[in-house]
């Protein structure tokens, strides 16, 4: 199979949220570096994906950067960024305002890929289907999500949605909620805190 690289999707504008989801704290480290270190340990090289002006800032200069060609196909802008300079490799991908993601997760999406894949996927836990920001994108998906935005049709979670894709159940319930404004940080916050409590045995 194709080497397998990472990639951190961090160049959204946050707009909801009113400030840098990347650099948002949870358990005491910003969220692109969790991210990031969830990664990188799995895949040959791993890549954060950014805007053009973000390339400068304290955060993403510390780590390998792809920068998107533009910023007006949202999340998409950021995988073909990453497809076009290294078209010969499959990507694990992974939005990082996704706190709960964790290990397991990860794992199996990499225990599921096959050569007759073109994706590796998880069922959303909301809506049923494919999750594409914790996945693994093999070239041809990522050549169909290019004719897709060239069509109009900008949304990744369309070009995963064909037999190719190995659809997965999710691992970990709740691992792949994304958090996108302050109130809904405010519950992911008191979610990790209840997972921290310590467990009293009688």
């Amino acid at each position: 199979m194709r080497p397998l690289y990472g990639l951190v999707l961090s160049g959204g504008a946050s707009r909801r949220m009113g400030e840098d989801k990347a650099a948002l704290a949870y358990e005491g480290r910003p969220q692109l570096d969790r991210a990031f270190s969830l990664l990188a340990p799995r895949v040959a090289r791993c890549f954060v994906s950014l805007r053009q002006d973000q390339a400068t800032d304290g955060l993403r200069r510390a780590y390998p950067g792809i920068t998107d060609r533009s910023d007006a196909i949202g999340p998409a802008g950021g995988l073909l960024a990453a497809h076009g300079d290294y078209p010969r490799v499959a990507w694990l991908v992974l939005a990082c305002d996704m706190p709960f993601v964790d290990a397991p997760t990860l794992d199996a999406l990499i225990l599921a890929r096959r050569a007759d894949y073109t994706a590796v996927a998880f069922r959303s836990e909301h809506d049923g289907l494919p999750e594409p920001f914790c996945a693994i994108w093999e070239p041809v998906a990522l050549e169909r999500l290019s004719r897709q935005v060239a069509a109009g049709r900008v949304g990744p979670r369309h070009a995963l949605s064909d037999g190719g894709t190995c659809l997965l159940s999710p691992r970990t319930p709740g691992a792949l909620d994304n958090i996108n404004t302050p109130e809904e940080r405010r519950q992911a916050e008191n979610r990790l805190a209840r997972r921290q409590e310590p467990t009293c045995h009688g």
